[in-house]
């Protein structure tokens, strides 16, 4: 027979075990990722994640246990064991929705669950239709197999409340329970040493997918909801003088030639972001060849850069680094705070200021990921979002397919005042890739669904531009082309990998100057460095844009051939044409060297992500 002051331990237990089947589910999901890996390795994932396992215990124990302390004391009449089983219910629910959610998002994102999601929010359909490419079949058949193992264990495990002892008096029995209340704080700080567990105690391994494996996802959902835009600046490497004065070696101008590429320095400038296009699918960047002969064929036309890596891995994120020339943030996105967004420079503000008119066209909602704030706040005169089509346009899961948007630009381009700043933004080869044209590459999973979007989008630019080209407004414009992010497919690329940052940028349009064609630009840079690069070929200032250099410039001094920083959820890229150095930010290790990197470049990485985090904090 169980006694009754042992309900409290076998709760605790119930839960504990709880996180360890959870987590081999997690292992067994991704059982590839640990290919070549020793038994060690895995014995090291649950071993080492077992605190923050017992941490989350700890937190969902403790009103149960609070319950129980008020059950002992009111006697019969209080139903606190029905409450516990409803209140275990609930979190039994939530917690494996947040499991067997983070399964996906891993395999997309390539980092566990966090508070990212929770920007989506606002706008269910469009996160229905980025889950749009995942087995929903197999994860709701997991998530009920899951919660139906997690109600056998709690009846095996904890099962019911027995009665008090005889003799045994209601304060003494409350007193037992307050005991072991008192004794989760033991656990819920990974145990009696100063410093709380976080993340950097249960990495061991060289391998980020064991590292990642052994992270608790509900502990990190609302670990990272507690440290969003909290001070202070997690990411101190180096002294402040010493980072800040590391960092400005990478804008120190090297010299005042720059290339002039266009004919007049008032065009209209189109510029157009395309959604997930990843080096990897571009042919003139060495990538497959065939899948974007739109873009491969402007490079023999127009100006290419060849060594461009996106800043970050959201949409929301590619859009601050594009249109402010902001870096971005490993675990936030100043996207979602209006009045830090509100500070930060913007291309359609300046160009306003010099009489430009402004529009900016997206097949999707805009309240997505709060993206219009962001622009509404930057100055543009009119918008056309999914609302403005008619209902048989809207012919995606996200909306308006990207035939339909650059058709709908083309028609009404020619009223826009020029000059003029429009800023399109393309939506279909984003998941679920379901693109409205013959498959041209065979297969049904998910790498080639992506490489068939692309190849779409590629395909109805190429059809727009050579529409454009007859317009009377060709002449007098030049259009930049630039990916967003990059992306994990194909080839699932690990979440750290330069291959995933790698992206396209062009230059294009009438307005290119005709010893401009053909050209390519070996600098290596970042998306933050095309507002810059643009502002300049304008004649316009660059002042208020610090965390943007020309591309077309002589590189400084200190980086002969260009730099490119990148972050990713809890680390960073320094990319040069030395190779690439990536560093995790928990385990305070590189991850992977490719090249021949030097200490400098890391540092530099060290000295970047610091300052420009600690400028994203006083914003």
């Amino acid at each position: 027979m169980k006694n009754r002051f042992a309900f409290q331990p076998r709760y605790f237990l119930f839960w504990l075990l709880y996180f360890v089947l959870a987590k081999a589910l997690f292992v067994v999901y991704h059982g590839s990722r640990l290919a070549g890996a020793s038994a060690g390795t895995t014995v090291g994932i649950f071993s080492y994640g077992l605190r923050l396992d017992a941490a989350a215990t700890a937190y969902l124990c403790a009103v149960p246990f609070l319950l129980f302390i008020l059950g002992s004391l009111a006697g019969p009449r209080f139903p606190f064991e029905r409450l516990i089983r409803l209140f275990t219910a609930i979190l039994g629910i939530v917690v494996t929705l947040l499991t067997v959610a983070d399964l996906e998002l891993y395999r997309a994102w390539g980092f566990r669950l966090d508070a990212t999601p929770l920007q989506y929010l606002s706008t269910p359909q469009e996160m229905a239709a980025s889950a749009g490419s995942a087995p929903m079949a197999l994860l709701l058949a997991v998530w009920l197999g899951l919660l139906a193992l997690g109600w056998l264990l709690y009846r095996r495990v904890v099962g019911n409340v027995p009665a008090l002892p005889p003799g045994f008096g209601r304060g003494r029995a409350a007193l037992a329970g307050l005991l072991y209340l008192a004794l989760l704080v033991v656990p819920m700080r990974g145990g009696l040493q100063q410093i709380p567990v976080n993340q950097s105690d249960v990495y061991f391994s060289a391998r980020p997918f064991a590292n990642h494996a052994a992270v608790n996802v509900p502990w990190n959902v609302i670990n990272s909801l507690r440290l969003q835009n909290a001070g202070p600046n997690p990411y101190q490497f180096l002294p402040d003088s010493t980072a800040a004065r590391l960092t400005r070696q990478l804008y120190a101008p090297a010299g005042p030639d720059t290339v002039a590429l266009l004919r007049t320095t008032r065009p209209n400038v189109l510029f157009l972001i395309l959604e997930s296009f990843t080096g990897k699918l571009v042919g003139h960047l060495g990538g497959e060849a065939g899948v974007t002969p739109t873009l491969d064929s402007l490079s023999r036309v127009g100006v290419s850069f060849q060594h461009l890596y996106a800043a970050g891995d959201r949409s929301q994120k590619g859009l601050v680094a594009l249109l402010s020339g902001y870096p971005n943030q490993p675990t936030t996105s100043i996207i979602k705070s209006p009045r830090k967004t509100e500070q930060l420079p913007h291309l359609a503000r300046v160009l306003r200021a010099q009489g430009y008119s402004t529009a900016y066209y997206h097949g999707g909602e805009l309240a997505f990921a709060n993206m219009k704030s962001y622009l509404v706040t930057a100055g543009y005169e009119r918008f056309t979002e999914r609302a403005d089509f008619a209902r048989r346009d809207q012919n995606s899961k996200w909306g308006a397919h990207d035939h339909v948007l650059l058709a709908r630009m083309l028609q009404e381009l020619p009223r826009q005042r020029t000059p003029f700043f429009v800023t399109a933004f393309t939506l279909s080869s984003h998941e679920p890739f379901d693109v409205p044209m013959p498959t041209r590459f065979p297969g049904e999973d998910e790498a080639a669904r992506f490489r068939n979007s692309v190849y779409y989008t590629d395909h109805v630019l190429g059809q727009f531009l050579r529409q454009a080209r007859r317009q009377a407004w060709w002449d007098n414009t030049v259009v930049v082309v630039v990916a967003d992010h990059g992306h994990h497919q194909p080839g699932d690329t690990p979440n750290h990998a330069p291959e995933k940052f790698r992206i396209p940028l062009l230059l294009t349009g009438g307005a290119l100057r005709a010893s401009a064609r053909g050209r390519r630009i070996g600098t290596f840079g970042s998306q933050t460095d095309v507002a810059a690069t643009l502002l300049t070929q304008l004649q316009l200032p660059v002042r208020g844009f610090p965390w943007s250099r020309d591309l077309l410039a002589p590189a400084p001094a200190a980086w002969p051939g260009g730099a490119a920083f990148y972050c990713f959820t809890d680390g960073f890229g320094v990319a040069t044409p030395a190779g690439t150095v990536t560093f995790d930010n928990v385990a305070r290790r590189p991850i992977e060297r490719t090249g021949t990197p030097s200490e400098a470049q890391l540092q530099l990485g060290k000295a970047y992500e610091q300052t420009s985090f600690a400028d994203f904090l006083q914003k």
